[in-house]
């Protein structure tokens, strides 16, 4: 798969093509970096063949490609962040060089959900962005939440930190998360003895009944032993189907194309929210990293404080 992409300076419309996107797990290594549950932590992706290190979040294909075939499948490509059955607030470090998973943490603290165990894997989409310029008509009023889309996948396995697997998409939950629009895709993987039965989401409540209850349920309440209020949701609180869920998942990635090719930044007015615009403004930035090599051929492309240097390795 091959994406074209648009230079952040010059008037000189140029296409940059990114060409190392990777459509499934092969080929992909995770390295450890830092000892565990300490803030240093991070777990890394490493192309095992180049031995170049890349994105989880930018370098894998949103669309899973069969390693063996290489034919598109129709499936997407989920990234693991926290298995189900455990607590530990992983994710993925969007503001940082080759977005690495760490886990996350508040006022020096490493964070785990207080509510207990998640009873169900959770991720994200790659290659996808939810634009906290851009207020969805069925998300109350409320912008996108700057981060790629959350996924729930509500499979059999224990998902391992990392770990990239093919799903099935099935619908989409509309969280409102302290005033940010934070949508849920509720996904399986494609290999799950379930798969078979659930192609939509009303299979998952026939299927499966009291799932879907259990997770807006876990999503409302696990805030208040922070001392929050429980969260509330969109659309009447209806998990939408699959036919709406693939709609919001093309808006995310074309949003994600926008940000890192810097349209986005570009398209900003005076009217927009400073904060906004800067938080925007260090992703984009952050996003540069892992296209330095391509960078280097395209100068025209160069930020005003881009410096030539190496790609990060470990």
């Amino acid at each position: 798969m091959q994406e074209t992409l648009v230079p952040i300076k010059g008037d000189e419309m140029k296409p940059l093509s990114r060409t190392n996107s990777l459509g499934s797990n092969k080929d992909i290594d995770l390295h450890h970096a830092g000892d565990e549950d300490t803030l240093d932590y991070r777990i890394h992706a490493k192309h095992a063949t180049e031995g170049k290190v890349i994105s989880l979040w930018h370098d894998v294909n949103l669309t899973h490609i069969d390693p063996k075939s290489g034919e598109t499948t129709p499936y997407l490509n989920y990234i693991n962040e926290i298995p189900k059955f455990t607590r530990k607030k992983m994710e993925i470090a969007t503001t940082e060089d080759f977005t690495p998973i760490k886990q996350d943490e508040k006022k020096g603290k490493l964070r785990e959900f207080k509510k207990g165990d998640i009873f169900f894997n959770y991720g994200c989409l790659p290659q996808t962005w939810e634009d906290p310029t851009f207020i969805h008509p069925d998300a109350e009023g409320c912008r996108g939440d700057n981060d790629p889309l959350d996924v729930c996948e509500i499979g059999a396995r224990i998902i391992p930190v990392g770990a990239i697997r093919p799903v099935k998409v099935l619908g989409v939950l509309c969280m409102i998360d302290e005033g940010e629009a934070d949508w849920k895709v509720v996904t399986i993987d494609c290999e799950d003895k379930w798969a078979p039965f659930l192609n939509d989401i009303n299979d998952v409540e026939e299927q499966m009944p009291g799932m879907l209850d259990a997770i807006r349920e876990w999503f409302r309440t696990y805030k208040i032993p922070d001392g929050k209020p429980p969260n509330v949701f969109g659309l009447g609180e209806k998990f939408m189907d699959k036919k709406y869920a693939d709609t919001l998942i093309e808006e995310c990635n074309h949003a994600w194309k926008e940000l890192l090719s810097g349209d986005k930044e570009r398209q900003f007015s005076e009217d927009d929210d400073d904060e906004v615009k800067k938080l925007v403004r260090k992703l984009s930035k952050g996003s540069l990293a892992t296209m330095v090599e391509q960078i280097d051929e395209h100068p025209e492309a160069h930020p005003e404080d881009f410096k030539e240097g190496s790609p990060l390795t470990f």
